[in-house]
């Protein structure tokens, strides 16, 4: 990293620079990372995106981190608390391992408080990036009539094309869990699923069910694309999915729940819309059958090293507009990753239905 031109980071309406420590690597973290407020330091100002209480002994502020995070403060051998802690003459009292509640700064001085918390903050941010999703927003597609074109779809390429480079069996999505992802979340406790549950009720009387016209979806499955630039070379082979009566309902209501999420903290923007897409060959699934999709911008690149391609240009030509079918959607789900329930589709944690 160029000295001179540190990486930026925004957070809260704030921009922070990012020193990167050169260290012994904490667990199986790549490398420690450690920030210094840029211009307009916090510490240096009353800050709103916090709370500090003045107490008898001083200050202190309380913030809630969900319980697998704590690693991250505390650090090798507790050299990151204890830094922080020395460079801003705080204490940061910190819950046991698993153990979910608040973490407490106090200080003699509010401003080493509001640097405590600032730091911790922009920590977190960094490592919440790196942990692999735990729940995504979907739409089921596997009633009953999608998922017996799908079969015919996947008995007729397996017969036709079975002789192209890498196609196999293995490669097709289970047909219970056939969807739409509008967008992956980290949901680190039970507070952050409640959390995203919230927003979903608030997504479905603030905007969902006046698109909808409080009415079904109703949209076709019909045609297959693939993800990236060769077709000979294909991880990701996708029904596409369109609404029937043209509009474009479907694509704002993705694109606003999305949007929403984004600015809740719950979701990284990725992409300025969302991409509608129904995988039904993956070569993740290959070595994994119970694999998701990743997310090209998220935890999980090194699946994409080991994956084996697949030469999908006949495939395309000869299923260019295979019909998989038409279905109603008046479903979001908070779906759980690595999961099912008693449908075979994945187990919900909660949604919004209109």
């Amino acid at each position: 990293m160029d000295v001179l031109r540190p990486t930026l980071v925004s957070i809260g309406g704030r921009v922070y620079r990012k020193n990167l420590i050169q260290e012994q690597p904490y667990q199986h973290e790549e490398e420690e990372e450690d920030f210094c407020t840029g211009p307009g330091d916090c510490a240096d100002e009353p800050c709103d995106a916090f709370v500090v209480e003045e107490t008898e002994r001083g200050f202190q502020c309380r913030a809630e981190v969900p319980s697998p995070l704590y690693k991250y403060i505390i650090g090798k051998k507790g050299e990151t608390k204890k830094r922080i802690e020395t460079e801003t003459r705080t204490s940061i009292s910190i819950p046991k391992p698993g153990v979910e509640g608040e973490i407490v700064i106090t200080g003699q001085h509010r401003s080493g408080v509001i640097s405590a918390r600032t730091r911790i903050d922009v920590l977190l941010d960094s490592f919440r990036k790196k942990q692999p999703f735990t729940h995504f927003l979907s739409f089921a597609l596997n009633q009953p009539a999608i998922q017996e074109k799908f079969l015919q779809f996947k008995e007729e390429v397996l017969e036709k094309c079975s002789k192209d480079h890498g196609v196999s069996s293995s490669l097709f999505q289970n047909p219970a869990k056939l969807h739409l992802t509008l967008g992956t979340l980290v949901l680190l406790n039970e507070q952050e699923i409640q959390k995203a549950r919230d927003l979903l009720q608030r997504c479905k009387e603030d905007f969902v069910d006046h698109i909808a016209g409080g009415e079904p979806l109703t949209v076709e499955v019909a045609g297959v694309e693939y993800m990236n630039d060769d077709p000979a070379m294909t991880d990701v082979l996708y029904a596409k999915v369109h609404m029937k009566d043209g509009s474009d309902k479907l694509q704002v209501i993705a694109d606003q729940l999305v949007e929403r999420f984004v600015a809740s903290g719950l979701m990284l923007k990725e992409w300025d819309r969302v991409k509608l897409h129904a995988t039904v060959m993956n070569t993740l699934f290959r070595k994994d059958p119970s694999a998701e999709e990743q997310s090209t911008t998220m935890a999980g690149k090194s699946s994409f090293k080991e994956r084996e391609s697949f030469n999908a240009q006949n495939i395309l030509k000869l299923f260019e507009n295979f019909y998989f079918g038409e279905v109603r959607l008046d479903t979001v789900r908070l779906s759980q990753r690595f999961s099912s329930d008693a449908s075979g589709y994945y187990a919900t944690s909660g949604q919004l239905t209109f």
